[in-house]
């Protein structure tokens, strides 16, 4: 009897605007694997901190707040989403108020904690496409598929823009790098990715294909092994 597979994770790690989202919906939907955006549970907390007055400064209670809320994941549309209360907030988390506190929330160590518990729970839905600032340093530093985009300040700065929104993308990447718990870094292992000039459909194209690369070495290296499992 054929072993049950295990799932893979593809983690895509990244400075701000620089196509992670875009690009990890496309890589998920031509695998057929389940998408996860982590920033989005991360600005429900953040959001919901808002929503419960909390003071977003305030460490402890951020995390006291992390600890104590009803959550449940669940898989709807091939993306994993955090529901709080049995709610899942959708606009309310991008909202620039939600995006202004997002790194405050983003930095307490407890939460990063519990975050990574329930990011990694994802693996109950099967195969994902992961994308976040610490995927494979911290949530899966084990898997074989990481990848790590980032393109030019110019470049980064006028797709924040197109989308409505102004950052200081300098002082976002600056902070994310410096935080102590799970700082922004490229992961031991990660493809480098710099898709400035290039269209999402260009650089998801050269992820597939690394990643397609990389499973065929591996059955290379184990085929007699994965031939006898098959059987």
């Amino acid at each position: 009897m054929k072993a049950p597979a295990s799932p893979i994770v593809i983690a895509i790690d990244g400075t701000s605007a620089s196509g992670k989202s875009t690009n990890a919906r496309l890589v998920a939907k031509a695998l057929n694997f389940v998408y996860v955006d982590t920033g989005a549970m991360y600005r429900t907390l953040a959001w919901y901190c808002l929503k419960k007055r909390v003071d977003i400064n305030d460490a402890k209670a951020v995390a006291d707040l992390c600890r104590r809320w009803k959550t449940k994941l669940i898989c709807s549309d091939g993306q994993a989403r955090l529901l709080v209360d049995g709610y899942c907030p959708e606009s309310e988390i991008r909202t620039t108020e939600t995006s202004a506190a997002v790194p405050h929330v983003a930095a307490v160590p407890k939460v990063r904690a519990w975050m990574k518990r329930t990011q990694r729970a994802c693996l109950q839905f099967g195969s994902l496409v992961m994308e976040g600032r610490d995927i494979g340093t911290n949530v899966f530093p084990e898997t074989d598929y990481k990848f790590y985009l980032d393109a030019s300040l110019e470049e980064r700065t006028r797709r924040r823009v197109a989308d409505g929104v102004r950052e200081n993308l300098a002082a976002r990447d600056e902070r994310d790098s410096q935080r102590a718990a799970a700082p922004l870094m490229i992961p031991l292992g990660a493809v480098i990715v710099n898709n400035s000039g290039q269209t999402p459909e260009e650089t998801s194209a050269f992820i597939l294909a690394e990643i397609h690369r990389r499973q065929q070495a591996r059955r290379d290296r184990l085929g007699p092994r994965l031939n006898a499992e098959a059987t």
